[in-house]
């Protein structure tokens, strides 16, 4: 087998993930049928998903920066060997756990192979960071097709799994013969630890990761709910939802890999939030279903530029030590956002209406633009590919 070069290698990594959580998101109803879970017993289940991913993300990127980039394909096999668990959940209970395996699995993965781009972006003074993650939203469009394709056709989760997972291994035997590009030389420190504390810039980079999780998993989770229950779509028009956001997602990055300069992090995460939030007024005060499908659509293309851009910046900001470790710490942060975010958004809608907790989806997009435009970024890291163009936060409060 040919070895690939080092930057397709998170490339693989990330179109892999998506095929995973393409298939679960089209697979989850027959899963919840096979295991006899009711509505509650789902929702127990994603949560527990959740939690299992949010326990091991931090200590895969201490782990990461301690043993080294060997660990990234372990980290993809091991989660690919897992995906077959869901398709054999029998019981609640059972769904449960295998959900808590799959969700530390599944977080061990994203922090590797994010980390695996930011390592990949300083090696090659490239950006990376928004191809990767513009793989794994086409890849979730395409597996989710795949999969409704092959439970059409009577496969069981256990076969649908079953193949997400020997994918992801093969992805996983792939990477592991991609060759390593040396990393740019940094200042010598201690290795990180598990117990470290988390410094203020990363928090605050973290936190506005969050809010933009909650704005895309609001969408993701509630745009198909809005459409036929608000505007009264058919179903298949209602799923077009989803899809076509996952899909203006990918575009979106797409075009910001291929347009977007070093040093205009600031104007990329402003313009997206607030593209993200005009996109979300339009959808939440729609009055017919192909106005809500276009908000949606530049909703989705608006918010999928954040998370990827918010990433490479703290892996510039990171000493090249420390960079797994302050990828692993970042995600942590937001991914409490993407638990929230849907939460929030039916709690609201239970009180009021789901197009007045939508809206507010909007004026959150909005607000974080704002912040986006104002707040100071960290300055990269000694040997980092690429300067930021904004003001520095003191230097000792860097390291991750």
């Amino acid at each position: 087998m040919q070895a690939l070069n080092p930057r397709t290698r998170p490339l693989v990594g990330s179109a892999a993930f998506g095929v995973f959580w393409g298939s679960w998101g089209a697979a989850v109803p027959a899963v919840q049928r096979q295991s006899n879970a009711s509505d509650a017993n789902l929702g127990v289940a994603l949560v527990v998903l959740a939690l299992g991913a949010l326990v091991s993300m931090r200590a895969t990127g201490v782990l990461l920066d301690r043993i080294g980039p060997r660990l990234i394909p372990i980290s993809v096999a091991a989660f690919g060997l897992t995906a077959v668990l869901p398709g054999l959940a029998d019981s609640p209970s059972r769904l449960a756990l295998f959900a808590f395996v799959v969700g530390a699995a599944s977080g061990a993965m994203d922090v590797a192979i994010n980390a695996d781009a930011v390592h990949e972006e300083d090696a090659s003074g490239r950006p990376l960071l928004n191809l990767a993650h513009a793989t794994f939203s086409a890849a979730v469009v395409c597996s989710s097709l795949a999969t409704g394709a092959l439970r059409w056709a009577g496969a069981s989760p256990f076969t649908v799994f079953s193949v997400a997972g020997a994918i992801v291994v093969a992805a996983a035997l792939i990477m592991r013969r991609t060759p390593e590009r040396p990393s740019r030389p940094t200042p010598a420190g201690e290795p990180p630890r598990l117990l470290q504390r988390v410094p203020g810039w990363l928090l605050v980079l973290g936190g506005l990761g969050a809010v933009a999780y909650w704005i895309e998993n609001a969408w993701q989770s509630w745009g198909a709910v809005h459409l036929e229950r608000t505007l009264d779509a058919a179903p298949a028009a209602s799923a077009l939802g989803p899809a076509l956001f996952a899909a203006a997602m990918a575009a979106g990055r797409i075009a910001v890999h291929r347009l977007a300069r070093p040093g205009s992090e600031r104007s990329v995460l402003t313009i997206g939030a607030l593209v993200a939030g005009g996109g979300s007024a339009v959808a939440a005060v729609a009055p017919s279903v192909p106005v809500a499908i276009v908000g949606i659509v530049v909703a989705g293309a608006g918010c999928s530029v954040c998370a990827p851009t918010i990433l490479s910046l703290v892996g510039r900001a990171a000493r090249s030590a420390e960079r797994a470790t302050a990828v692993g710490s970042a995600t942590t942060v937001m991914y409490l956002g993407f638990i929230a975010g849907p939460a929030v958004v039916g709690g609201v809608a239970e009180a009021t209406t789901l197009r007045i907790s939508l809206g507010g989806v909007a004026i959150l997009a909005v607000l974080l633009g704002v912040t986006f435009l104002v707040v100071r970024y960290p300055t990269p890291a000694i040997g980092a590919s690429s300067t930021a163009a904004s003001t520095p936060f003191s230097p000792d409060s860097r390291h991750p």
